[in-house]
């Protein structure tokens, strides 16, 4: 069982394009910063079924717990809730045909992935997010 993690209040993260560029990796770089998805089964984020923490890999802020993860099938990390609700923000993304829900870190603003309505009980969410958005510490 991960341990309990208390959520503060948020202070936004802000860095120059340049700064995000030098702390993150190309793939979590594109991700993040430029709303880019990650080909699924290629992160090793999806078949981890440690117990733990998944923390904003732009911010550290602890975004998901193992406790709310899912197997989707559908290669990427699967939540049906965020560790804390205020850790995440949302907004609609219009770049397909149909409007999607997209997610992104409430510190850093980072994009981690998107919410889709098709989740297992209790809240029937599905928050399917990018693993190189995501950084794992076990418990």
């Amino acid at each position: 069982m991960p341990p309990k993690v208390e959520i503060g209040p948020i202070v936004k993260v802000v860095k120059t394009d340049d700064e995000w560029k030098k702390l993150l990796s190309a793939g979590a770089y594109q991700v993040l910063r430029h709303e880019s998805t990650e080909r699924p089964f290629t992160d090793n984020m999806h078949d981890n079924h440690r117990a733990g923490i998944y923390y904003c890999a732009g911010c550290d802020l602890p975004a998901y717990s193992s406790d709310h993860k899912f197997d989707s099938g559908t290669g990427w990390p699967s939540f049906w809730q965020p560790i804390d609700p205020k850790v995440v923000e949302s907004t609609t993304d219009y770049k397909l045909i149909f409007p999607r829900t997209e997610v992104h870190c409430a510190r850093c603003e980072g994009h981690q992935g998107h919410i889709f309505k098709d989740g297992p009980r209790p809240t029937g969410l599905r928050y399917c997010i990018n693993g190189v958005a995501l950084k794992f510490v076990p418990a």
